[in-house]
């Protein structure tokens, strides 16, 4: 499928990639140990699609830090490492893909172009060393992409992409989707569950997250304009509740806990506050009750927009 399907330039490629794969030492290099430090934030696998293609995330926007920049692409000899470092990590996890008949062979990559336009642009070493990545990928792992997800996009880039596109195969344009920063969410949660989407995505999933995992699903609803919206969690045995919700802005939020018994005191459990734009991406909580009940949490919307909630819980037994 990568030489569409032309028997002569596909073998040709085929005796290539034995090639270069036996020049570059291939199960040598994978190993090897960490090749380069600093490198877990700008490109990871986290979850899997809706599909459950492993999703991996690159976000090279993270090349602002200094320090980091310096020590990926100061020299020739740093440059290589990072190069060695990117083949490393891909064939690392393209050992994990299923090969069977009915498994997953591909994987789907996000790419965040959140500041990383103009790094690329302007910033030589880290342009052409990911500009060989690419090139390195496309010779000799074809065909394991199955979507490309870019987001934050910016105009720009998408009248560039236009400029370029006749130059594509229809199959390739297929896999490409684009996202500017105001669908980035909306985007990715079309592909991607919101529990499996990382927090600074518009997602659930947090690094180090002890109460919940990608396993635990999240449940997503519409707080419509000026009004207010209400959510119940019913508590049928005793023991610790805990909750996340993940709101947009300009929402104010709080949780009371009510007792199912008749004349029961109602229990404030956080206060009703607005949200605002530097707040923490996702908000938890937990709450140990000595009776059943239920935890009503109220959403209230003064805007003209509809604002999107995503949210999830679980009791833990009391030992």
């Amino acid at each position: 499928m990568a030489r569409e399907f032309k028997v002569k330039e596909a073998f040709s490629m085929l005796k290539s990639v034995v090639t270069w794969r036996k020049e570059f030492k291939i199960d040598e290099l994978v190993e090897e140990e960490k090749i380069v430090d600093g490198l877990e934030k700008v490109v990871y696998m986290h979850g899997v699609d809706k599909e459950g293609h492993p999703v991996c995330y690159n976000a090279f926007g993270e090349f602002e830090d200094k320090d980091l920049y310096n020590n990926t692409f100061a020299d020739a000899e740093k440059r290589t490492k990072f190069l060695k470092w990117y083949i490393q990590f891909l064939e690392k996890n393209i050992r994990k893909l299923d090969f069977c008949p009915d498994g997953n062979c591909t994987i789907v990559q996000i790419t965040d172009l959140k500041k990383s336009p103009g790094l690329i642009m302007f910033k030589k070493e880290l342009r052409q060393s990911t500009t060989q990545a690419l090139q390195l990928l496309q010779d000799n792992y074809p065909e394991f992409v199955a979507k490309q997800v870019l987001i934050n996009v910016p105009w720009w880039y998408l009248a560039f992409n236009r400029m370029i596109s006749p130059f594509l195969t229809q199959r390739t344009k297929s896999k490409f989707i684009f996202a500017g920063s105001t669908r980035t969410a909306e985007t990715l949660f079309k592909y991607i569950s919101p529990e499996q989407v990382p927090a600074q995505y518009g997602g659930l999933g947090k690094e180090g997250d002890q109460e919940f995992t990608t396993s635990d699903p999240a449940i997503e609803e519409i707080i419509k304009p000026s009004c207010k919206h209400t959510i119940e969690l019913p508590i049928t045995e005793v023991g610790t509740n805990v909750w996340e919700v993940r709101v947009a802005w300009d929402v104010s939020y709080g949780a009371e806990f009510v007792p199912s018994v008749e004349g029961g005191y109602t229990l404030i459990v956080q206060k009703a506050r607005k949200i605002g734009p530097t707040e923490e991406q996702v908000l938890s909580c937990s709450f140990k009750n000595g009776e059943t009940g239920k935890i009503v949490l109220t959403f209230g919307n003064q805007t003209w927009k509809k604002k999107k909630l995503l949210y999830r819980s679980k009791t833990k037994n009391s030992d």
